[in-house]
Protein backbone atom coordinates (compact mmCIF):
# COMPACT_ATOMS: atom_id res chain seq x y z
CA UNK A 1 0.00 0.00 0.00
CA UNK A 2 1.61 3.13 -1.22
CA UNK A 3 1.19 6.68 0.68
CA UNK A 4 -0.72 9.08 -1.56
CA UNK A 5 0.88 11.21 -3.48
CA UNK A 6 1.26 15.21 -1.94
CA UNK A 7 2.64 17.76 -3.57
CA UNK A 8 5.86 19.07 -0.99
CA UNK A 9 5.72 22.77 -2.24
CA UNK A 10 1.04 22.95 -1.78
CA UNK A 11 -0.56 24.81 0.87
CA UNK A 12 -3.13 22.95 1.13
CA UNK A 13 -5.38 25.68 3.52
CA UNK A 14 -4.66 28.27 1.06
CA UNK A 15 -7.06 27.30 -1.70
CA UNK A 16 -9.66 26.96 1.52
CA UNK A 17 -8.99 29.56 3.71
CA UNK A 18 -12.58 30.67 3.17
CA UNK A 19 -13.96 27.05 3.97
CA UNK A 20 -16.29 26.83 7.46
CA UNK A 21 -14.29 22.97 7.63
CA UNK A 22 -11.08 24.61 8.80
CA UNK A 23 -12.61 25.86 11.73
CA UNK A 24 -11.50 23.68 15.20
CA UNK A 25 -13.41 20.79 15.54
CA UNK A 26 -15.31 20.31 18.73
CA UNK A 27 -17.70 17.91 20.33
CA UNK A 28 -17.35 14.72 18.58
CA UNK A 29 -13.89 13.11 19.03
CA UNK A 30 -11.81 12.72 22.05
CA UNK A 31 -8.58 12.84 20.02
CA UNK A 32 -7.01 14.12 17.31
CA UNK A 33 -4.67 12.65 14.46
CA UNK A 34 -2.21 15.52 14.05
CA UNK A 35 -0.58 15.16 10.22
CA UNK A 36 3.25 16.05 9.45
CA UNK A 37 3.69 19.19 7.51
CA UNK A 38 2.88 19.24 3.89
CA UNK A 39 0.87 16.18 4.14
CA UNK A 40 -2.87 17.91 4.05
CA UNK A 41 -2.99 17.57 0.04
CA UNK A 42 -4.67 14.42 -0.06
CA UNK A 43 -6.78 14.44 2.49
CA UNK A 44 -8.31 17.74 1.50
CA UNK A 45 -8.63 15.99 -1.51
CA UNK A 46 -11.02 13.66 0.17
CA UNK A 47 -8.58 10.00 0.10
CA UNK A 48 -9.86 8.08 3.02
CA UNK A 49 -6.86 6.78 3.64
CA UNK A 50 -4.25 8.48 6.12
CA UNK A 51 -1.30 5.76 6.47
CA UNK A 52 0.68 5.77 9.95
CA UNK A 53 3.81 7.85 7.90
CA UNK A 54 1.65 10.97 7.71
CA UNK A 55 0.35 11.51 11.34
CA UNK A 56 2.79 13.15 13.09
CA UNK A 57 1.20 12.38 16.87
CA UNK A 58 -1.77 11.55 18.53
CA UNK A 59 -3.58 14.44 21.01
CA UNK A 60 -5.57 13.18 23.44
CA UNK A 61 -6.76 9.71 24.69
CA UNK A 62 -8.31 7.83 21.63
CA UNK A 63 -8.43 3.78 21.44
CA UNK A 64 -8.64 0.95 18.30
CA UNK A 65 -11.93 1.99 17.09
CA UNK A 66 -12.81 5.20 18.43
CA UNK A 67 -13.51 8.36 16.30
CA UNK A 68 -10.79 11.00 15.60
CA UNK A 69 -10.46 14.24 14.21
CA UNK A 70 -7.91 14.96 11.65
CA UNK A 71 -5.84 18.24 11.64
CA UNK A 72 -3.38 19.98 9.88
CA UNK A 73 0.35 20.26 11.56
CA UNK A 74 -1.51 24.00 11.95
CA UNK A 75 -4.24 23.03 14.05
CA UNK A 76 -6.99 22.92 10.95
CA UNK A 77 -9.83 20.24 10.77
CA UNK A 78 -9.35 18.10 7.54
CA UNK A 79 -11.77 15.51 8.34
CA UNK A 80 -12.85 12.84 10.59
CA UNK A 81 -12.76 9.22 10.68
CA UNK A 82 -11.63 6.19 12.97
CA UNK A 83 -8.69 5.42 14.34
CA UNK A 84 -6.88 2.00 14.64
CA UNK A 85 -2.93 1.87 15.79
CA UNK A 86 -2.96 -2.34 14.73
CA UNK A 87 -3.47 -0.86 10.62
CA UNK A 88 -0.85 0.73 8.40
CA UNK A 89 -4.25 2.86 7.44
CA UNK A 90 -3.74 4.89 11.01
CA UNK A 91 -7.00 6.72 10.19
CA UNK A 92 -9.98 5.62 8.13
CA UNK A 93 -11.77 9.21 7.26
CA UNK A 94 -15.68 8.91 6.82
CA UNK A 95 -16.55 12.64 7.21
CA UNK A 96 -15.25 15.94 5.84
CA UNK A 97 -17.61 17.98 7.29
CA UNK A 98 -16.90 19.33 10.84
CA UNK A 99 -20.45 19.52 12.02
CA UNK A 100 -20.97 15.63 10.63
CA UNK A 101 -20.54 13.27 13.92
CA UNK A 102 -20.15 9.99 13.05
CA UNK A 103 -23.04 8.61 14.73
CA UNK A 104 -25.96 5.91 14.18
CA UNK A 105 -27.78 8.33 11.86
CA UNK A 106 -24.45 8.56 9.73
CA UNK A 107 -23.84 5.36 9.24
CA UNK A 108 -27.59 4.60 8.13
CA UNK A 109 -27.94 7.63 6.14
CA UNK A 110 -24.37 6.08 4.11
CA UNK A 111 -26.00 2.85 3.69
CA UNK A 112 -29.24 3.82 2.55
CA UNK A 113 -27.89 6.06 -0.40
CA UNK A 114 -25.75 2.74 -1.36
CA UNK A 115 -29.00 0.64 -1.92
CA UNK A 116 -30.55 3.41 -3.48
CA UNK A 117 -28.08 3.15 -6.06
CA UNK A 118 -28.40 -0.38 -6.56
CA UNK A 119 -32.10 0.12 -7.22
CA UNK A 120 -31.72 2.68 -9.73
CA UNK A 121 -29.34 0.28 -11.09
CA UNK A 122 -32.20 -2.32 -11.44
CA UNK A 123 -30.10 -4.77 -9.82
CA UNK A 124 -31.73 -5.10 -6.39
CA UNK A 125 -34.02 -8.13 -7.18
CA UNK A 126 -34.67 -10.80 -5.19
CA UNK A 127 -33.04 -13.65 -6.99
CA UNK A 128 -30.39 -11.53 -8.66
CA UNK A 129 -27.28 -10.92 -6.98
CA UNK A 130 -25.30 -7.38 -7.19
CA UNK A 131 -23.00 -5.45 -4.61
CA UNK A 132 -24.91 -3.36 -2.39
CA UNK A 133 -21.87 -1.36 -0.76
CA UNK A 134 -18.67 -1.69 -1.92
CA UNK A 135 -16.44 0.02 0.84
CA UNK A 136 -14.27 3.62 -0.08
CA UNK A 137 -16.52 3.79 -3.35
CA UNK A 138 -19.68 4.23 -1.16
CA UNK A 139 -18.03 6.47 1.64
CA UNK A 140 -18.45 3.15 4.08
CA UNK A 141 -14.19 2.18 3.82
CA UNK A 142 -13.71 -1.23 5.54
CA UNK A 143 -17.15 -2.90 4.53
CA UNK A 144 -18.43 -4.44 1.55
CA UNK A 145 -21.61 -5.95 1.18
CA UNK A 146 -23.34 -8.72 -1.77
CA UNK A 147 -26.66 -9.47 -1.86
CA UNK A 148 -26.64 -13.01 -3.03
CA UNK A 149 -30.47 -13.99 -4.01
CA UNK A 150 -31.71 -13.72 -0.52
CA UNK A 151 -29.02 -13.77 1.65
CA UNK A 152 -26.62 -10.90 2.60
CA UNK A 153 -22.34 -11.82 2.54
CA UNK A 154 -20.37 -9.30 4.72
CA UNK A 155 -17.10 -8.71 4.20
CA UNK A 156 -15.90 -6.13 7.18
CA UNK A 157 -12.20 -4.99 6.18
CA UNK A 158 -11.93 -1.98 8.73
CA UNK A 159 -11.46 -2.41 12.49
CA UNK A 160 -13.72 1.05 12.95
CA UNK A 161 -16.55 -0.92 10.92
CA UNK A 162 -16.06 -4.28 13.27
CA UNK A 163 -16.71 -2.29 16.27
CA UNK A 164 -20.26 -0.72 14.65
CA UNK A 165 -21.20 -3.97 12.86
CA UNK A 166 -24.05 -4.73 14.86
CA UNK A 167 -25.80 -1.65 14.05
CA UNK A 168 -24.78 -1.86 10.60
CA UNK A 169 -26.66 -5.56 10.37
CA UNK A 170 -29.99 -4.29 11.65
CA UNK A 171 -29.87 -1.28 9.19
CA UNK A 172 -29.35 -3.89 6.54
CA UNK A 173 -31.66 -6.17 7.55
CA UNK A 174 -34.59 -3.59 7.70
CA UNK A 175 -33.25 -1.90 4.10
CA UNK A 176 -33.11 -4.96 2.38
CA UNK A 177 -34.95 -7.60 4.33
CA UNK A 178 -32.83 -10.88 3.69
CA UNK A 179 -33.85 -14.51 5.29
CA UNK A 180 -29.90 -14.41 6.42
CA UNK A 181 -26.80 -12.75 6.72
CA UNK A 182 -23.28 -14.58 6.50
CA UNK A 183 -19.59 -12.59 7.45
CA UNK A 184 -16.91 -13.30 5.46
CA UNK A 185 -13.53 -12.21 6.14
CA UNK A 186 -9.47 -12.34 4.45
CA UNK A 187 -7.42 -13.89 7.03
CA UNK A 188 -4.54 -11.53 5.63
CA UNK A 189 -6.76 -8.68 5.71
CA UNK A 190 -8.07 -9.07 9.35
CA UNK A 191 -4.63 -9.54 10.91
CA UNK A 192 -3.18 -6.51 9.19
CA UNK A 193 -6.66 -4.84 10.76
CA UNK A 194 -7.64 -6.45 13.61
CA UNK A 195 -10.14 -7.53 12.90
CA UNK A 196 -11.82 -10.65 14.56
CA UNK A 197 -14.30 -12.05 12.96
CA UNK A 198 -15.50 -15.51 12.47
CA UNK A 199 -17.17 -16.94 9.01
CA UNK A 200 -20.29 -18.00 8.64
CA UNK A 201 -23.76 -17.50 9.46
CA UNK A 202 -24.23 -14.36 11.83
CA UNK A 203 -27.76 -13.89 11.53
CA UNK A 204 -31.15 -15.79 10.24
CA UNK A 205 -31.32 -18.97 8.70
CA UNK A 206 -28.89 -20.79 5.97
CA UNK A 207 -29.84 -22.26 2.88
CA UNK A 208 -30.02 -25.88 2.91
CA UNK A 209 -27.90 -26.06 0.15
CA UNK A 210 -26.18 -23.81 -2.35
CA UNK A 211 -27.87 -20.31 -2.71
CA UNK A 212 -29.35 -19.43 -6.44
CA UNK A 213 -28.93 -16.49 -7.76
CA UNK A 214 -29.77 -15.66 -11.33
CA UNK A 215 -27.18 -13.50 -13.71
CA UNK A 216 -27.71 -12.92 -17.26
CA UNK A 217 -30.75 -15.62 -17.29
CA UNK A 218 -28.23 -17.95 -15.86
CA UNK A 219 -29.15 -19.91 -12.57
CA UNK A 220 -25.71 -20.39 -10.88
CA UNK A 221 -25.69 -22.09 -7.14
CA UNK A 222 -23.31 -20.35 -4.38
CA UNK A 223 -21.69 -21.35 -1.43
CA UNK A 224 -22.68 -18.84 0.46
CA UNK A 225 -19.92 -20.34 3.58
CA UNK A 226 -17.10 -21.58 2.23
CA UNK A 227 -17.03 -19.80 -1.44
CA UNK A 228 -14.10 -17.96 -2.75
CA UNK A 229 -14.38 -14.26 -1.63
CA UNK A 230 -17.95 -13.29 -0.22
CA UNK A 231 -19.22 -16.15 -2.32
CA UNK A 232 -19.29 -14.74 -5.80
CA UNK A 233 -17.77 -12.56 -8.54
CA UNK A 234 -20.30 -10.20 -8.84
CA UNK A 235 -17.85 -7.77 -10.51
CA UNK A 236 -17.15 -9.59 -13.85
CA UNK A 237 -21.15 -9.87 -14.77
CA UNK A 238 -21.36 -7.55 -17.54
CA UNK A 239 -17.81 -8.60 -18.79
CA UNK A 240 -19.23 -12.54 -19.08
CA UNK A 241 -21.73 -11.35 -21.15
CA UNK A 242 -19.90 -9.16 -23.35
CA UNK A 243 -17.07 -11.81 -24.15
CA UNK A 244 -19.63 -14.14 -24.47
CA UNK A 245 -20.33 -12.31 -27.95
CA UNK A 246 -17.01 -13.46 -29.75
CA UNK A 247 -17.40 -17.16 -28.76
CA UNK A 248 -19.52 -18.18 -31.43
CA UNK A 249 -18.73 -21.41 -32.99
CA UNK A 250 -15.60 -21.48 -31.03
CA UNK A 251 -13.60 -23.82 -29.15
CA UNK A 252 -12.91 -22.42 -25.80
CA UNK A 253 -10.43 -22.56 -22.88
CA UNK A 254 -11.86 -20.93 -19.34
CA UNK A 255 -8.69 -20.55 -16.78
CA UNK A 256 -9.35 -20.24 -13.16
CA UNK A 257 -13.14 -20.79 -14.21
CA UNK A 258 -14.30 -20.79 -10.45
CA UNK A 259 -18.30 -21.88 -10.37
CA UNK A 260 -18.40 -21.53 -14.46
CA UNK A 261 -19.22 -18.20 -15.16
CA UNK A 262 -17.15 -17.13 -18.27
CA UNK A 263 -18.30 -20.66 -19.63
CA UNK A 264 -21.50 -20.67 -18.48
CA UNK A 265 -22.34 -17.43 -20.80
CA UNK A 266 -20.28 -18.60 -23.51
CA UNK A 267 -22.35 -21.26 -23.82
CA UNK A 268 -25.80 -19.79 -23.42
CA UNK A 269 -25.40 -16.34 -24.92
CA UNK A 270 -22.38 -16.98 -26.88
CA UNK A 271 -22.75 -20.37 -28.86
CA UNK A 272 -19.60 -21.64 -28.05
CA UNK A 273 -19.04 -25.23 -29.95
CA UNK A 274 -16.92 -26.59 -26.79
CA UNK A 275 -15.29 -25.44 -23.56
CA UNK A 276 -12.86 -26.63 -21.33
CA UNK A 277 -12.60 -24.81 -18.10
CA UNK A 278 -10.31 -25.73 -15.60
CA UNK A 279 -9.66 -24.11 -11.49
CA UNK A 280 -7.09 -25.58 -8.81
CA UNK A 281 -10.25 -26.28 -6.12
CA UNK A 282 -12.10 -29.20 -5.77
CA UNK A 283 -15.41 -27.30 -4.45
CA UNK A 284 -15.05 -25.15 -7.46
CA UNK A 285 -15.71 -27.11 -10.13
CA UNK A 286 -18.10 -29.25 -8.08
CA UNK A 287 -19.94 -26.03 -8.53
CA UNK A 288 -19.41 -24.90 -12.26
CA UNK A 289 -20.24 -28.75 -12.97
CA UNK A 290 -23.69 -28.14 -11.05
CA UNK A 291 -23.88 -25.18 -12.29
CA UNK A 292 -23.59 -26.62 -16.08
CA UNK A 293 -25.99 -29.23 -14.94
CA UNK A 294 -28.77 -26.78 -13.85
CA UNK A 295 -28.65 -24.92 -17.37
CA UNK A 296 -28.63 -27.70 -19.53
CA UNK A 297 -25.10 -26.77 -21.16
CA UNK A 298 -23.72 -29.92 -22.39
CA UNK A 299 -21.01 -28.41 -24.40
CA UNK A 300 -19.00 -27.54 -20.97
CA UNK A 301 -16.36 -30.25 -19.37
CA UNK A 302 -14.75 -28.88 -16.19
CA UNK A 303 -11.56 -30.28 -14.41
CA UNK A 304 -9.59 -29.43 -11.68
CA UNK A 305 -5.75 -28.63 -11.74
CA UNK A 306 -3.65 -26.39 -11.86
CA UNK A 307 -4.09 -23.91 -14.49
CA UNK A 308 -0.35 -23.25 -15.15
CA UNK A 309 0.57 -26.48 -15.53
CA UNK A 310 -2.72 -27.42 -17.50
CA UNK A 311 -1.48 -24.62 -20.31
CA UNK A 312 1.64 -26.60 -19.94
CA UNK A 313 0.29 -30.00 -20.47
CA UNK A 314 -2.27 -28.12 -23.24
CA UNK A 315 0.61 -26.71 -25.21
CA UNK A 316 2.61 -30.69 -25.29
CA UNK A 317 -0.45 -31.82 -26.85
CA UNK A 318 -0.65 -29.26 -29.45
CA UNK A 319 -4.19 -28.38 -27.75
CA UNK A 320 -5.63 -25.06 -29.85
CA UNK A 321 -8.45 -22.97 -29.11
CA UNK A 322 -10.23 -20.53 -30.76
CA UNK A 323 -10.40 -18.33 -27.47
CA UNK A 324 -8.99 -18.77 -24.01
CA UNK A 325 -10.36 -16.57 -21.24
CA UNK A 326 -8.02 -15.68 -18.07
CA UNK A 327 -9.62 -14.45 -14.85
CA UNK A 328 -6.73 -15.40 -11.92
CA UNK A 329 -7.20 -14.67 -8.27
CA UNK A 330 -5.36 -11.70 -7.13
CA UNK A 331 -1.61 -11.93 -7.92
CA UNK A 332 0.01 -8.79 -6.16
CA UNK A 333 -1.53 -8.21 -2.65
CA UNK A 334 0.62 -5.41 -1.79
CA UNK A 335 2.82 -2.94 -3.78
CA UNK A 336 6.22 -5.08 -3.32
CA UNK A 337 4.78 -8.17 -4.61
CA UNK A 338 3.60 -6.06 -7.68
CA UNK A 339 7.00 -6.90 -9.69
CA UNK A 340 6.49 -10.89 -9.15
CA UNK A 341 2.88 -10.15 -10.36
CA UNK A 342 3.69 -8.44 -13.23
CA UNK A 343 5.90 -11.75 -14.18
CA UNK A 344 2.76 -14.17 -12.82
CA UNK A 345 0.61 -11.81 -15.34
CA UNK A 346 3.33 -12.19 -17.97
CA UNK A 347 4.22 -15.51 -18.30
CA UNK A 348 0.31 -16.53 -17.87
CA UNK A 349 -0.51 -14.90 -20.82
CA UNK A 350 2.25 -15.78 -23.18
CA UNK A 351 1.24 -19.46 -22.14
CA UNK A 352 -2.20 -18.57 -23.45
CA UNK A 353 -0.77 -17.54 -26.57
CA UNK A 354 1.09 -20.92 -26.90
CA UNK A 355 -3.01 -22.58 -27.11
CA UNK A 356 -4.26 -19.68 -28.90
CA UNK A 357 -4.96 -20.23 -32.85
CA UNK A 358 -4.48 -17.73 -34.98
CA UNK A 359 -7.35 -14.85 -35.22
CA UNK A 360 -7.82 -16.28 -31.23
CA UNK A 361 -9.77 -14.44 -28.93
CA UNK A 362 -8.20 -13.69 -25.62
CA UNK A 363 -10.06 -12.25 -22.50
CA UNK A 364 -7.53 -11.55 -19.94
CA UNK A 365 -8.18 -9.82 -16.50
CA UNK A 366 -6.33 -8.41 -13.56
CA UNK A 367 -8.28 -7.98 -10.26
CA UNK A 368 -5.14 -6.96 -8.33
CA UNK A 369 -5.28 -3.34 -7.74
CA UNK A 370 -1.71 -2.24 -7.87
CA UNK A 371 -1.82 -3.11 -11.30
CA UNK A 372 -2.96 -0.22 -13.55
CA UNK A 373 -4.14 -0.88 -16.93
CA UNK A 374 -0.85 1.22 -18.16
CA UNK A 375 1.09 -1.93 -16.15
CA UNK A 376 -1.29 -4.24 -18.14
CA UNK A 377 -0.95 -2.87 -21.63
CA UNK A 378 2.68 -2.92 -21.20
CA UNK A 379 2.89 -6.50 -19.98
CA UNK A 380 0.54 -7.33 -22.96
CA UNK A 381 3.39 -5.24 -25.57
CA UNK A 382 6.14 -7.60 -23.55
CA UNK A 383 3.71 -11.07 -24.27
CA UNK A 384 3.35 -9.77 -27.90
CA UNK A 385 6.95 -9.25 -28.43
CA UNK A 386 8.40 -11.90 -27.11
CA UNK A 387 5.57 -14.40 -29.04
CA UNK A 388 5.91 -12.50 -32.44
CA UNK A 389 2.28 -12.18 -32.22
CA UNK A 390 -0.20 -9.22 -32.96
CA UNK A 391 -2.71 -8.33 -30.09
CA UNK A 392 -5.38 -6.32 -30.93
CA UNK A 393 -7.31 -4.84 -28.17
CA UNK A 394 -11.07 -4.90 -28.59
CA UNK A 395 -12.62 -3.99 -25.21
CA UNK A 396 -10.82 -2.59 -21.94
CA UNK A 397 -13.67 -3.13 -19.60
CA UNK A 398 -13.32 -2.72 -15.62
CA UNK A 399 -16.33 -3.89 -12.78
CA UNK A 400 -19.72 -3.57 -13.37
CA UNK A 401 -21.45 -0.50 -12.11
CA UNK A 402 -22.69 -1.60 -8.72
CA UNK A 403 -18.50 -1.52 -7.94
CA UNK A 404 -17.91 2.18 -8.81
CA UNK A 405 -14.78 3.67 -8.89
CA UNK A 406 -14.46 7.71 -6.45
CA UNK A 407 -12.03 9.50 -8.13
CA UNK A 408 -11.18 10.54 -4.56
CA UNK A 409 -9.80 7.31 -3.83
CA UNK A 410 -8.55 4.97 -7.39
CA UNK A 411 -8.00 2.57 -5.43
CA UNK A 412 -11.28 1.50 -6.13
CA UNK A 413 -10.39 1.09 -9.49
CA UNK A 414 -9.10 -2.51 -9.65
CA UNK A 415 -10.45 -4.71 -12.17
CA UNK A 416 -9.07 -4.96 -15.35
CA UNK A 417 -10.63 -7.20 -18.29
CA UNK A 418 -8.90 -6.36 -22.02
CA UNK A 419 -11.15 -8.48 -24.87
CA UNK A 420 -8.14 -9.10 -27.32
CA UNK A 421 -8.16 -10.76 -31.26
CA UNK A 422 -4.51 -12.43 -31.34
CA UNK A 423 -3.05 -12.46 -35.05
Amino acid sequence: MSEPTTDPTADPAADLASDGALETAVGFAAAQAILKPRKARPFYGRHPWVLDSAIHHIQGEVADGDVVDLMTDTGKFVARGIFNSQSRIRVRLYSWDIHQALDDAFWRGRLETAVALRQTLGLEKRDGACRLVFSEADGLSGLVVDRLGEWLSVQVTGLGIERRLDGIIEVLKELVHPRGIFIRTEKGIASAEGVQLRDGLHWGEAPSGPAFITENGIRYGIDLAEGQKTGFYIDQRENRLAAARYMRDRRVLDMFCYSGGFSLNGAVHGGAREIYGFDSSAKAIALARANAELNGVTVAKFEEADCFKALDALKVNRERFGAVILDPPKFARSRSSLDDALRAYHKLNRMALDVLEPGGILVTCSCSGHVTREDFFHLLLGVAEQSKRGIQVLETRGAAPDHPTSVTCLESEYLKCFICRVV
